[in-house]
């Protein structure tokens, strides 16, 4: 290596550790204080990521005193703290997008140069239809509503409606003593309070 180089030049024994540190920590800035400002504190609202540096001290009093919201009232806080929720950037309200006229919906046109020979998408929808509401029924309760003579989509007025309607027609007294029907009235009878208790009436 020669004497002159560059590298040789940077070479240097290890530094004192303290002297380095003293170098590097500016003085408190607290009115008349001269020791090192080591600790930093926020200068506040609207200087974010600045500090200020005081002594361990200073640093105290200033965090005693020290308030974010200081000349806001009750309202701009609790605006600036719901802001802060999404990073005080701009939200919207979900399927609202606009587009061009604020009244209407914005559109995707990603099929507009898509070749559509059978006009699968013409931009109209089919109407749909109302599909009544599947409710999973398990096997008992799939006999008794078959006992009824009703599918599984009945709903409890219908339920009811169709036990009334059986228990009139299979009653013995209605049908001046003849007994020959009460197997049927049972079995009815048994269903309904089946349904019953598993909720669906």
């Amino acid at each position: 290596m020669k004497l002159d180089s560059k590298l040789f030049d940077s070479i240097r024994i290890k530094p004192d550790k303290e002297r380095l540190e003293a170098e590097k920590v500016p003085g408190c800035q607290w009115e008349g204080c001269t020791h090192p400002g080591t600790h930093k504190a926020p200068r506040g609202r609207g200087a974010e990521g600045q500090y200020l540096h005081f002594c361990i001290d200073h640093v105290r009093l200033y965090n005693k005193s020290y308030n974010y919201f200081e000349g806001m009232d009750d309202t701009q806080v609790r605006a600036y703290q719901k802001d802060a929720l999404t990073g005080h950037r701009p939200t919207w309200k979900m399927g609202t997008n606009k587009g061009p006229d604020e009244h209407k919906p914005f559109r995707r046109t990603w099929n507009a140069d898509a070749h559509d020979p059978f006009e699968f998408f013409d931009g109209s929808e089919a109407p749909r239809r109302e599909q009544p509401r599947r409710r999973k029924v398990k096997i008992l309760e799939k006999r008794s509503l078959e006992t009824l003579n009703l599918d599984e989509y009945a709903d409890s007025a219908a339920i009811k409606t169709r036990y009334k309607e059986l228990v009139k027609q299979l009653h013995p007294d209605a049908n001046g003593g003849d007994r020959s029907t009460e197997e049927r009235l049972r079995q009815i009878i048994q269903a309904y309070n089946i349904l019953r208790q598993s909720g669906l009436v």
